[in-house]
């Protein structure tokens, strides 16, 4: 792996990631199980290691099948690793369970790539958003309601009061991510992995939301982990790139290091196919 930069403080470390590995083992068919044989593995992450400190944002990029939802899903404890260690806020997630996994679910939040499955059709917007509120017992009535208020406000749903009691049918996409993020960040959490949150929407609609993640991002002091085959929107959203091909990390770096002198040459690969302006 090709990996620039300078290491960091512990201290200030939010992530940590020791060689984490994802093994699927497909199930065999009756006529390979008859023939024997050692079964297949598919290394859909094969020992990936970073850290990323508080107020960080990473960009992890590759193709479809690389390996980069699997590590996501893995770092917010989705999915179990079938070896390595992910230590967050100074504690391994191995362990994790009961009230300190309830815990740990109030600090690493998710905003879903399809606005249009990550909420819950029969829902109004009000509903969906004040759900992290009603499962971690957090405030009162009146109290939850503002604070639901407040996030809408935060992500630019204006005039609060026309989307609180409309159904998900009744919003755009764009404006249903707006709704999926508000109720990412509404439990105040300090790590936030976005996968492929714009991929879903209009060309017409992206700038916006990405604007309003990243001033969200800033605003809060959040910890963010990007997930995009979309080398120009990391470019823009992360102060560090990670390239992922074949479950591997092949080159990581400071963005701006690595799009303007990739080492790898599957980074150089990506960076071509980016497409670019040619007025003539």
């Amino acid at each position: 792996m090709a990996a620039r930069g300078a290491s960091l403080n512990s201290a200030d470390i939010v992530l940590s990631v020791r060689d984490l590995k994802k093994h699927f083992q497909p199930r065999r068919g009756f006529m390979a199980a008859l023939r024997g044989g050692e079964a297949p593995v598919i290394k859909a992450v094969d020992g990936v290691s970073f850290e990323l400190k508080r107020g960080q944002s990473l960009g992890i990029a590759g193709e479809s099948g690389s390996g980069k939802t699997t590590t996501a899903r893995m770092l917010l404890k989705l999915v179990e690793p079938t070896g390595g260690e992910v230590v967050f806020d100074g504690d391994s997630l191995r362990d994790l369970d009961g009230p300190d996994l309830k815990a740990f679910r109030r600090k690493a939040q998710l905003m879903f790539q399809n606005p249009y499955e990550a909420l819950n059709p029969r829902f109004t917007i009000f509903r969906s958003v004040v759900e992290p509120l009603l499962i971690h017992a957090i405030g009162s009535p009146q109290e939850r309601r503002q604070r639901v208020v407040d996030a809408l406000r935060q992500v630019h749903l204006e005039p609060v009061e026309h989307y609180l009691d409309k159904h998900p049918h009744h919003l755009s996409g764009g404006q249903l991510q707006r709704v999926v993020l508000a109720r990412a960040l509404i439990l105040n959490p300090i790590f936030l992995v976005a996968d492929e949150p714009v991929s879903m929407l209009d060309v017409s609609i992206r700038a916006g939301i990405l604007n309003t993640i990243k001033e969200m991002s800033q605003r809060l002091k959040l910890t963010t982990l990007y997930i995009s085959h979309d080398l120009s929107l990391i470019q823009y959203m992360c102060d560090m790139t990670a390239v992922m091909y074949q479950g591997r990390i092949v080159e990581l770096g400071p963005t701006a290091q690595v799009i303007s002198d990739p080492q790898h040459e599957y980074t150089r690969a990506l960076i071509a196919a980016v497409p670019m302006l040619e007025p003539r």
